[in-house]
């Protein structure tokens, strides 16, 4: 009988499929046994396990019962039902991982793939403290950050360019302690020779080309890709005639920013305490 292969990565829902496929399995279940003993056809549980149908509250929690797991899946169904990581972003990632150049501007916060672990920490928790995402939320959203760092570690590795809003290191994370770290991981950052770190300086005023964060990718067949957010959603664009607009206002951003020289003496400063 022949099997779906199944992508965890794809979306939570996906997730959720492949952890109940393996639970089956562990039991040595069909797909119509765990049905009966759900009270579910085998029709639902292929549809659970494949992702196209979201698993209820009720149905995780018999699960639960059945297959032994405590909570487990009501939790993870919870979660799903409540996602930390935004509609769309799981598509970006698996891009990011065959991009060849990647081109960032972010405001107010460093971009993700530039924090260090307890800058990201700290976002993290300030998250749970708010209510908006759960502790479990927060540490997945952590492991697919740290996931996401070490896919840039491979060879050749993807050229990056980073255009940070002078706010992004004006407001402080986690304290000074914190801060001071994540600043010197900015420096570092502009040392390697596969980057470009510059700055967006508050006075540039009009002449910033982007009121939201965006990503720019660009994969080894010359294929760019636009990802933005909302507070709501994340959207991932392919089409040129959308794409490329971007393209242009991201090269007049790096024209109008500091230098990457400049960047980094500015960074340097504040990391001194200058003003």
């Amino acid at each position: 009988m022949n099997r779906n292969e199944l992508d965890p990565d794809r979306s939570p829902k996906a997730r959720f499929g492949v952890r109940l496929r393996t639970l089956r399995d562990e039991h040595g279940w069909t797909q119509e046994e765990l049905a009966e003993r759900l009270g579910y056809s085998g029709t639902h549980i292929s549809a659970v396990e494949n992702g196209r149908r979201p698993p209820t509250s009720r149905f995780a929690a018999r699960a639960d019962k059945v297959l032994g797991t405590g909570d487990r899946l009501e939790r993870q169904g919870q979660a799903m039902r409540n996602p930390s990581i935004l509609e769309g972003f799981p598509e970006y990632v698996a891009l990011e991982v065959q991009a060849v150049e990647i081109r960032l501007f972010e405001l107010g916060i460093i971009p993700g793939l530039l924090q260090t672990p307890e800058y990201a920490a700290a976002i993290a928790t300030g998250a749970v403290r708010r209510g908006a995402i759960t502790e479990q939320q927060a540490e997945e959203r952590l492991a697919l950050l740290a996931k996401r760092q070490a896919s840039l570690e491979r060879s050749p590795a993807p050229l990056i360019y980073a255009v940070l809003d002078e706010s992004c290191i004006r407001r402080t994370v986690g304290g000074a302690s914190v801060m001071a770290a994540q600043l010197d991981r900015l420096t570092a950052f502009a040392e390697l020779p596969s980057t470009v770190l510059q700055l967006a300086p508050f006075d540039l005023g009009e002449r910033r080309s982007f009121d939201l964060p965006v990503t720019l990718v660009a994969l080894a067949n010359r294929t760019h890709i636009a990802y933005a957010e909302s507070s709501q959603q994340g959207r991932l664009e392919r089409d040129i005639r959308f794409v490329q607009p971007l393209l242009t206002a991201y090269h007049q951003l790096q024209a109008e920013a500091l230098s990457q020289a400049s960047s980094v003496a500015l960074i340097e400063q504040l990391r001194k305490g200058s003003p």
